[in-house]
């Protein structure tokens, strides 16, 4: 009673999300048997002091306490990164064991939910994560409605003190504000500034303002972890996929049309959030390469700057195609053409260098900086 038939729908979903995550948990750690479910006790793999191991039977060249060391080295001998994710806290089945504590400091102590303890175990963590040659960390459950700031905060310093650079990103973003992340964006590389996102126009449409208030903080680009960071409006889930949480199919195209998925790309590039492809790379389809290698977006999303919601009008009234808020246009407002298109007002060409030029807009943006887009060599670029 009360609800529309579309909230009914949405409410329909989540409760078949909800299930399906209590079917499947594919945490690399987790052994994939019936019954492991995301609140089963008893199916992690842990090593002597309660870390999270490889799934020897899912990472058969885990065995010998090696870890990720073998999927690691392979990933990076063909140029690329490896990153992990990473739940917070410690497993229910090491508490439940009452196993030591390995602190590399003094040697080990029991586990004990005293801080000390808490901090020499994350410390643990992380350096065996280094040793196995992991590029990337996903953080989960530590940030919006989970912030946890002083483990945010201890991981940094652990990180800060490696001799291996790793790349700190922290989930999930629901809630999260640009005040929140303020106080933790010096301390990492990328935080989720929205809850998980799949292929609905709802899900997309609800990162517009989010992407806005974010630029407007100035928060993209601003310090971080041994460089920047960057509000993250989660993966792209483009092309082939399943349904949410179910990472054994039924497969199927993402359900966004052509104009859909065009839009979504370039609010992601046009924010400059990391571009995290969530389909699967081994069957794209061609709209979808050509969108993720699409020069000028990637351009965009690397060398742009100073990118900023487009101010229109202030008008209070519907007229013409613009909305009742004066904000947004039913129709196309911004496109790709040539400085010396006589529509193009406003534009200007510079050069930037040899070979290089940036197109920027020079109309009175009052208190804005102008816009510019930045012609370089990408790395994608032949």
């Amino acid at each position: 009673e009360g609800f529309s038939a579309e909230e009914d729908e949405e409410e329909e979903e989540a409760s078949l999300v909800r299930q399906r995550r209590q079917k499947e948990w594919p945490q690399w750690s987790r052994r994939k048997v019936p019954g492991a479910n995301a609140t089963a006790h008893g199916f992690d793999v842990i090593d002597e002091w309660g870390r999270v191991i490889p799934d020897p039977v899912r990472w058969p060249s885990s065995k010998g306490g090696v870890g990720f060391t073998e999927v690691a080295n392979k990933v990076h001998s063909v140029g690329l990164k490896f990153g992990i994710h990473v739940m917070r806290g410690i497993s229910w089945q090491a508490y439940d064991a009452n196993t030591p504590i390995l602190d590399t400091k003094t040697g080990f102590m029991s586990v004990n939910a005293n801080l000390e303890a808490g901090r020499a175990f994350l410390r643990s963590l992380y350096e065996q994560y280094a040793q196995w040659g992991v590029d990337f960390i996903k953080n989960d459950c530590v940030f919006g409605d989970d912030l946890d700031k002083d483990q945010i905060t201890f991981v940094s310093e652990v990180l800060q003190s490696l001799q291996r650079p790793i790349l700190y990103s922290l989930s999930p973003g629901t809630s999260a504000t640009p005040a929140m992340a303020k106080d933790v964006a010096r301390l990492t590389n990328m935080y989720r500034v929205t809850g998980d996102d799949w292929d609905t126009w709802g899900d997309v449409a609800a990162h517009f303002d989010v992407a806005r208030d974010f630029a407007a903080a100035n928060m993209i680009g601003a310090q971080g972890l041994r460089g920047k960071s960057w509000p993250d409006l989660d993966m792209l889930p483009l092309g082939w996929l399943t349904d949410p949480a179910s990472n054994e199919g039924p497969h199927r195209p993402s359900k966004l049309t052509t104009s859909k998925r065009l839009r979504y790309i370039t609010l992601w590039a046009i924010a400059k959030s990391l571009l995290m492809f969530g389909g699967d790379v081994k069957n794209l389809d061609n709209v979808t390469y050509s969108l993720i290698t699409n020069l000028t977006m990637l351009e965009i999303n690397s060398f742009s700057s100073n990118n900023a919601e487009c101010p229109i009008g202030g008008a209070s009234k519907t007229k013409g195609s613009m909305q009742q808020s004066g904000r947004y246009l039913k129709k196309h407002y911004v496109g790709l053409t040539t400085c010396n298109d006589p529509n193009a007002k406003g534009w200007s060409i510079e050069a930037l260098g040899q070979n290089h030029h940036h197109k920027c807009w020079k109309k009175n943006l009052g208190t804005r900086k102008s816009f510019c887009v930045y012609s370089r060599k990408h790395l994608l670029a032949p």
